[in-house]
């Protein structure tokens, strides 16, 4: 079942198999040192009471840090994102998070060449990543994670089709850097990686496998959907436009 999972539990998740390089606080939130690694991995986040004073003195650590001050907008932070806003903050790429228990997944094993779990990355892996944008910064993230933790490569076709990154975090799998090749779209692909990301997160002693998507990404969306996976919550990001 997937009511004892909240998105507080997704949050922690999220946090724990695409880790920051370093995190501190500062008042009442938690900055994240992403070393360029994306906005999850350099987000502030609110983790006490709200003091209008500590989001100056969040904005001057993030700037020290090298980083755009960007503020992830988690469930319970209304009150910060209304403040946000006032100080010309503007929402940036909202997000979608799913869940389902990996067994109603791990129903019929994809082909072999589908799902074929690797780590540390192999050098496909890397050059499908890096067209679907996915550089160097976030492939230290994937170095980051702690185990237990896999990538996974697709052959479709006789030809090269896909790649995810998989970690577990507290006996949940969470699916990140799910990446297919253009011309190996709307052929299944990215389910087959969904279905063997939920044998793997038993195999390996979890019992849900969750994923975060943008909510923009309408296909994604209804993939996981199809899938049977519940919607655990939502968050967003407000930053300043740099235009």
């Amino acid at each position: 079942m997937t009511s004892d999972i909240t998105a507080q539990t997704l949050y922690d998740v999220i946090d724990g198999t695409w880790p920051a390089a370093g995190k501190q606080n500062c008042g009442c939130f938690t900055l994240r040192d992403g070393q360029g690694g994306g906005k999850r991995v350099s987000s502030a986040t609110l983790s006490g009471e709200l003091s209008v004073e500590d989001i100056e003195a969040a904005e001057k650590g993030m700037t020290a840090l090298d980083q755009q001050p960007i503020f992830q907008i988690r469930e319970g932070d209304a009150e910060l994102d209304a403040v946000l806003q006032g100080r010309g903050y503007e929402i940036v790429d909202p997000v979608t998070m799913y869940v389902i228990p990996a067994e109603d997944l791990a129903q019929e094993r994809p082909p072999r060449t589908a799902a074929i779990p690797a780590w540390e990355p192999l050098q496909i892996m890397k050059e499908i990543w890096a067209e679907g944008g996915i550089g160097p910064a976030r492939l230290d993230v994937m170095n980051r994670a702690p185990l237990p933790k896999t990538g996974f490569v697709s052959r479709w076709q006789d030809k090269p089709a896909g790649a995810s990154f998989l970690g577990l975090h507290n006996g949940i799998g969470m699916v990140h850097a799910l990446e297919i090749l253009p011309f190996q779209r709307r052929q299944g692909v990215a389910r087959f990686l969904m279905h063997r990301a939920a044998f793997w997160t038993l195999e390996n002693g979890g019992t849900h496998l969750s994923v975060i998507c943008v909510t923009s990404n309408a296909a994604a969306n209804r993939l996981y959907s199809s899938l049977g996976m519940t919607v655990v919550g939502q968050y967003h990001y407000r930053c300043k436009s740099t235009a």
